[in-house]
């Protein structure tokens, strides 16, 4: 099933996210992670992509499992920085033969030490976009960024951008990690005004430690509101205590986002299906309304 349908849908739609194993020695771990997380019912399960054919190899593989065995819609992310435009190809028709009908389409990060641009490579995702659309009938999303790309210096480049992007063929945006939900809903009005009009996945990270913080910060340069720091300084040295805490937390903005008419919420569950199963305990009656 396409995940475009199944946004339409009535209801309210939660997914989740896994990652491949970095080495095949963490493969059954993974997966045991992932059957535990396809039991809670999500919408669908996104699984990740890594770069340079490293844990890329078994993106295809668990999106397939989760779609064939477990029973739930999956969505195959694919990267084109760090592969030719030939292996990007080749990895769409593997897609294509296994079934999967939802990718999730992304530049990627560009490996260190690597010419980037180059003829050879895709540049932006929106040529990504065009490639996926002319090898078959995909549902495809894509990322969007409320705080601003840390590539680009004006939101208003990030708008433009999106919105090529979009237009390039793209029926979802699922973003980037958030922590004040205003920042969603001023951007929500931003790119709406700019006449994007897919459905948006706002993406909710747990944060469960402070290392888990210090990344995210990295990877996303979100900004920490007061209340969530103030968590932070109080639980950040008692590991329990912070898991609990920041469970709670991705439950309030999910709380308010639902009460405010999203309908339809994506989960960076980081293969913790501890995690995301209290974050659903806490919504058992919610999403039924």
């Amino acid at each position: 099933m396409k995940i475009i349908d199944r946004l339409n849908e009535d209801g309210i739609h939660i997914s989740f996210e896994v990652f491949p194993p970095k080495t095949d020695a963490g493969f059954d771990k993974v997966m045991d992670a992932t059957k535990r997380i396809a039991a809670l019912n999500p919408s669908y399960i996104s699984v990740t992509y890594g770069a340079g054919g490293g844990t890329s190899k078994n993106t295809a593989y668990i999106a397939n499992y989760i779609r064939k065995e477990l029973g739930v819609e999956s969505l195959a992310h694919l990267t084109c920085a760090s592969s030719t435009k030939e292996e990007v190809r080749q990895v769409i028709q593997n897609l294509k033969q296994s079934g999967i009908e939802n990718i999730l389409a992304l530049r990627g990060d560009i490996p260190q030490g690597m010419a980037f641009p180059t003829e050879e490579r895709f540049r932006y995702a929106y040529e990504l976009v065009e490639e996926i659309r002319k090898h078959g009938d995909f549902c495809i999303g894509a990322a969007c960024y409320p705080e601003g790309h840390v590539e680009n210096e004006h939101k208003e480049d990030d708008i433009k951008y999106l919105k090529q992007k979009v237009d390039a063929g793209v029926d979802f945006l699922t973003t980037q990690m958030f922590f004040d939900n205003d920042i969603h809903y001023n951007f929500l009005y931003r790119i709406r005004e700019a006449g994007i009009t897919v459905p948006v996945l706002p993406g909710i990270m747990p944060i469960t430690s402070a290392s888990q913080m210090k990344r995210s910060q990295q990877l996303s340069g979100t900004v920490f509101p007061r209340r969530f720091l103030s968590i932070l300084d109080r639980f950040g040295d008692y590991p329990k205590a912070m898991e609990q805490a920041g469970i709670a937390y991705a439950t309030d903005q999910i709380i308010d986002l639902l009460a405010n008419g999203v309908r339809n919420i994506h989960i960076y569950s980081m293969n913790k299906p501890e995690v995301a199963a209290a974050i659903m305990d806490n919504l058992s009656e919610i999403i039924k309304c």
